[in-house]
């Protein structure tokens, strides 16, 4: 009972270790996102949590850009010195000399460039040039930093259009370090450098336990936990949502079973679909090469000349078959179309009597016009039924199954020669590779048709019955 307690206990343990390493794992992954996103995603964090772009930005390099900065520094200075001053002093329109030049400095250098940020330069440009109804960039500048325009249009108005529409904008702007191998500077794996020991680590211990297995080495065992060397890479970051996920499953953290169910169900469909063209496909092909090449007529008609091959029960299949459908057709089929082999001889009789001058002599004497009627019926009964009968002895008596063993044999070899005849075998060739071909094309298009739910449904409903 202590033994199954403490058994009890280990698992336990085992569990909530599992677990926690899987949170770890989901830490650590999400930090991953938020490092791929930062860059692209600068702006909004800028706007909405500037706290995280200060401590972050140092993380991947980034540092304001000494030429947006400057430029933004001098607007800083004419809103003070308009306070202190106004509008038309001296020393507002030299910081206004000094923006128009700047703004042309910006237009011509693009330091935006830099950061993959031309657009953010381009934005700039058509809101001034909309403010200020200007047709180019730098005119509109000129007329936007110009004492008669914040004069007519306000002070107050357009200063806030700029703080509030161009500021942020220009804001954005930032220039990120260069390493010596000519990189962007990132500090982010010093963050994941940690993360990634714990999982090493673990991984070890886990593949090590797994190794002392007797049936696996310690290969084998990382082998079997090939998905955890996702977490192990410093590059590719993004591929640990593969582990993440299968370890979130395994302890019963996400439920990806519905997931899991329709991908099998999706790679059963294409997988038997494919696999199923392919060998209907190849079958056909085969048996399309073999008349081309004369083999099918050899092995129906020569079964002596199948070598290298196995018989399953010593029998010549080829006679056996023609020898059971000949007794098919003498004991069952004759005897049910005995009617109409009466009807077709007496009809061939009445024909032929009926071209005899004697025949039609008879016909006309008087009590005798029906006589040759009823002696053609019977005629035609009688050796309808003689037919019938005859073959059915001799089939049954052994001098009759002789003669028909030598009819086959002989058909066999009439039907060869005529078979080797080459008007003959091009004809039948390209009728039966003709044949085959559409079989092969309605084979497909029936498999495409169809499809494979049908079957897989069948499958999980058989599945269902047996669980149950």
């Amino acid at each position: 009972m202590v033994s199954n307690i403490e058994v009890k206990k280990t698992v336990r343990r085992n569990y909530w270790f599992e677990r926690l390493i899987a949170l770890i794992v989901l830490l650590n992954f999400a930090l991953v996102l938020f490092d791929l996103s930062y860059i692209p995603g600068r702006d909004f964090y800028l706007q909405v949590l500037p706290k995280i772009t200060q401590v972050y930005d140092p993380i991947k390099g980034i540092k304001p850009h000494p030429e947006t900065q400057n430029y933004l520094r001098i607007v800083n200075q004419l809103e003070e010195e308009v306070l202190q001053t106004g509008l038309k002093s001296d020393s507002v329109e030299n910081l206004l000399d000094q923006l128009r030049l700047l703004s042309h400095q910006m237009i011509g250098d693009n330091p935006f460039d830099v950061a993959n940020k031309s657009g953010t330069l381009a934005k700039i440009k058509h809101e001034v040039r909309l403010r200020t109804n200007q047709p180019s960039a730098r005119a509109a500048f000129n007329t936007f930093w110009s004492q008669d325009y914040l004069s007519q249009r306000g002070w107050q108005s357009e200063i806030s259009f700029f703080n509030t529409q161009i500021r942020p904008l220009i804001h954005s702007n930032y220039y990120r370090d260069i390493g010596r191998f000519g990189n962007f500077i990132d500090w982010f794996w010093l963050i994941d450098l940690p993360l990634i020991a714990i999982f090493a680590l673990e991984f070890l211990a886990r593949t090590y336990y797994i190794s002392r297995r007797p049936d696996l080495n310690w290969l084998e065992a990382i082998l079997k936990r090939w998905y955890d060397l996702f977490l192990l890479l410093p590059f590719w970051r993004w591929l640990r949502i593969i582990p993440l996920s299968i370890r979130l499953y395994q302890t019963q953290l996400l439920n990806l079973q519905p997931l899991r169910s329709q991908l099998n169900h999706d790679f059963a469909v294409n997988f038997a679909g494919e696999i199923t063209e392919m060998v209907g496909i190849q079958v056909i092909d085969q048996l399309q090469n073999a008349i081309r090449k004369g083999d099918l007529t050899r092995w129906l008609l020569h079964p002596e000349s199948r070598k290298p091959y196995i018989q399953v029960n010593g029998t010549n299949e080829v006679k056996a078959i023609a020898t059971r459908l000949v007794n098919v057709s003498v004991y069952d089929v004759l005897p049910k179309i005995q009617p109409d082999l009466e009807a077709w001889i007496h009809h061939s009789l009445t024909s032929t009597l009926n071209q005899s001058p004697l025949y039609q002599q008879i016909q006309n004497l008087p009590g005798l016009g029906n006589l040759p009627q009823q002696l053609t019926e019977k005629l035609a009964r009688d050796l309808s039924q003689s037919v019938s009968d005859q073959l059915a002895q001799a089939i049954s008596d052994p001098v009759g199954g002789e003669l028909t063993s030598r009819l086959i044999t002989n058909f066999r070899d009439a039907l060869e020669t005529e078979l080797r005849k080459t008007h003959n075998i091009q004809e039948l060739q390209s009728l039966l590779i003709d044949m085959l071909e559409e079989i092969k094309i309605n084979y497909v298009k029936g498999i495409t048709d169809a499809g494979m739910e049908k079957v897989l449904a069948e499958a999980e409903h058989i599945h269902k019955i047996i669980y149950r």
